[in-house]
């Protein structure tokens, strides 16, 4: 299968058209406009060392429904207790650079670049990404962000910095998914932390039925 390199055109093959890997398209930019359009097609970028810009779609999806969060052992007695405040959107900047620099057992980078981390500030100063944050003593404990496509909140990326703030986040944002007229979260890829709370595989075409036309 050909790749197909995208130009300056605000425009993306169809997210089914991706190859057996996921990938949809190389090359464009990290534009507000393009991102947005990306993620409601159910695409998104996933950089690669020595590859021009990859956007991906991988088949089959991983998510987690909001009615089927598991709640972790070591996660009941923080909530329990109210060990964290509870903020969204306050620190959004510091939260994508502490994911940025959290240390993940296994990689040997992040695919956060600077210009990654530069372009979803300005998705989330046009509206289109949120932070959660949990603060400890005035001091950001941990917290998670995402881009929200109607009633679909695609995770990005959480950091702890107190053990299982992590975990703590994403039950969080899964309680609060309802009131917010979200559906499903978008975890992208799957991860044993994300299996462990409840995440499973999904066909990427019931993904793409949530983002054009969600149940009600």
């Amino acid at each position: 299968m050909a790749i197909r390199i995208l130009d300056e055109r605000l425009a993306f093959p169809p997210a089914e058209e991706a190859d057996p890997e996921g990938l949809v398209a190389v090359g464009g930019d990290l534009s507000v406009e393009r991102l947005v359009l990306a993620y409601r097609r159910g695409i998104f970028p996933w950089p690669m060392p020595g590859w021009p810009l990859p956007w991906c779609s991988p088949d089959p999806r991983c998510v987690l429904f909001p009615d089927e969060v598991r709640l972790p052992r070591c996660v009941k007695p923080l909530l329990n207790r109210r060990a964290f405040e509870v903020t969204w959107n306050r620190a959004f900047r510091e939260v994508i650079t502490a994911c940025r620099t959290q240390e993940r057992p296994g990689q040997s980078g992040t695919w956060i670049r600077r210009d990654m981390l530069e372009a979803y500030c300005r998705l989330h100063e046009a509206g289109h990404a949120h932070s959660l944050e949990l603060w400890q003593d005035g001091r950001l404990a941990g917290g998670l962000y995402g881009v929200r496509s109607g009633r679909v909140f695609s995770g990005e990326s959480a950091f702890h910095r107190v053990p299982n703030a992590a975990k703590v986040a994403i039950v969080l944002l899964a309680r609060s998914a309802t009131a917010q007229g979200i559906g499903i979260i978008d975890c992208q890829m799957r991860t044993p932390l994300l299996e462990s709370l409840g995440a499973r595989l999904i066909p990427r075409a019931e993904f793409l039925g949530w983002l054009r036309n969600p149940p009600p």
